[in-house]
C-alpha cells in the first residue's frame, strides 16, 4: 500500500524553515556590535582659551550690535570631509555662537578655499575678507604648506603679512592651526609649523586657537580612535569634529568677548 505525502506537509516545512532563519538572524543581531555613542566633546580650558580679549567683538556685543565673522581658510573651512555644508565648522559656530548669544545677530561668512596656502590667501584678503568689514577674522593656514613641503621661511613671512593687514582693518584675530591627523602628522614639519603659528600669533598679538592640540588632546588623552573624528583621507576632519571645534571654538570666543578689562590683567599676569 502507498501512503500519500499529506497535502500541508511542504507548506509546514517552508514555515519551519522560515522560522529557523528569523531565530538564526535574531540572534546574529543579538550578538552583534552596538553603534559606539559620540565621544563627549572636551578640551583642557589651558588649551582652548584664547590669550587676548576680543575688544571690537565685544563692544559690538556689549552694544547690543550686529556681529560679522568671517572665516578664511583652505579644505578645513570649506568643509572637506564633512557630509554637507552645514556641517563645516564656520556653519556650526554659527549655530553655537547663537545658542549663546539668542538676541545677538551674529553672521559668520565661509571664505574657505580648497587646497590653498597663506600666499594664496593673503592674495584675496583685501576682496574676500576685508570688504566684508569684519569685526572677527577667523584664519585657518598650515596644513598644505606642510603637506607639499612649502619653505618656512615663505610661509611665515605671508602669515606675517596677511596679520597685519588684518589687523590694520581694525578687525579681532584669531589664527587657527593645522589639524592633528595622520597625513599631517607624517610630514616631518608638521610640529615646526605649529610652532611658526604660534610664534607668528604672539609677535602680532592676536589670538590663537590651538585646534592641533585640542585634536592631539582627543586621541592622546582622551583615547579618542582617529576614525572617529578624521575622515577616511586620513587628512580631512568630519561632521563629529568640525562640530566639536566650533563648539570649543564659540566657548572661547564667548568668554575671550565678554572678559572684563581687571580678568585680562589677572590672566595676563
Amino acid at each position: 500500500m502507498v501512503f500519500e505525502r499529506p497535502f500541508w506537509s511542504g507548506a509546514l516545512l517552508a514555515a519551519a524553515a522560515c522560522l529557523a532563519v528569523s531565530i538564526s538572524i535574531a540572534r546574529a543581531e543579538d550578538h552583534s556590535p552596538q553603534l559606539a555613542a559620540a565621544p563627549n566633546c572636551s578640551a583642557p580650558d589651558d588649551v582652548t582659551r584664547l590669550m587676548n580679549p576680543l575688544s571690537r567683538t565685544g563692544k559690538r556685543i556689549g552694544a547690543g550690535e550686529a556681529v560679522k565673522i568671517v572665516a578664511i581658510g583652505s579644505s578645513s573651512t570649506a568643509g572637506a570631509g564633512a557630509s554637507s555644508p552645514d556641517k563645516s565648522y564656520p556653519s556650526r559656530l554659527a549655530v553655537e555662537l547663537k545658542s549663546m548669544f539668542p538676541n545677538q545677530p551674529i553672521t559668520v561668512i565661509n571664505r574657505g578655499v580648497n587646497g590653498e596656502e597663506a600666499a594664496d590667501m593673503v592674495a584675496r584678503l583685501d576682496q574676500g575678507v576685508l570688504s566684508e568689514r569684519p569685526d572677527l577674522i577667523l584664519w585657518q593656514v598650515g596644513a598644505n604648506a606642510v603637506l607639499r613641503d612649502t619653505e618656512m621661511p615663505a610661509v611665515r613671512s605671508d602669515i606675517l603679512e596677511g596679520l597685519r593687514r588684518m589687523k590694520a582693518s581694525g578687525a579681532d584675530v584669531i589664527l587657527i592651526d593645522p589639524q592633528f591627523a595622520p597625513k599631517v602628522l607624517a610630514k616631518r614639519e608638521a610640529e615646526t609649523m605649529v610652532d611658526l603659528i604660534a610664534t607668528a600669533a604672539k609677535s602680532q598679538n592676536v589670538d590663537l586657537f590651538r585646534r592641533f592640540a585640542v585634536m592631539r588632546h582627543w586621541r592622546q588623552v582622551a583615547r579618542i580612535p582617529f576614525e572617529t573624528f578624521i575622515s577616511p583621507d586620513e587628512l580631512h576632519m568630519n561632521d563629529w569634529s568640525y562640530g566639536c571645534v566650533a563648539k570649543l571654538l564659540a566657548g572661547a570666543i564667548a568668554e575671550a568677548a565678554t572678559r572684563t578689562t581687571l580678568t585680562a590683567g589677572v590672566s595676563a599676569r
